[in-house]
């Protein structure tokens, strides 16, 4: 939920064969965007995003970020981009 997402390239890919909820999450995903984010911007429950960046990952279609963790904790500065991107919506 709280792992970064990014398009793993900078050019638009032939998207032809691939589904529409990749074509909205790779071009979602051109800034660096939070799952969370991803999930409530599509409306599109966060399990099956989670589910949908992690086969996109595997294919070479997205990054994924991890946050780095101090002692199991979150970095205050990611929480409080999540935070403000949530209040934007």
């Amino acid at each position: 939920m709280e792992a970064l997402v990014s398009s793993a390239t900078a050019e638009p890919r032939e998207f032809s064969h691939i589904t529409p909820e990749y074509q909205a999450i790779s071009q979602l995903c051109r800034q660096v965007r939070s799952v969370a984010e991803v999930s409530a911007l599509l409306r599109i429950p966060l399990g099956v995003v989670r589910v949908l960046i992690a086969d996109m990952a595997a294919e070479g279609l997205v990054r994924v970020h991890q946050p780095q963790l101090d002692a199991g904790r979150p970095d205050v500065n990611l929480l409080e981009r999540v935070l403000s991107g949530l209040r934007r919506l």
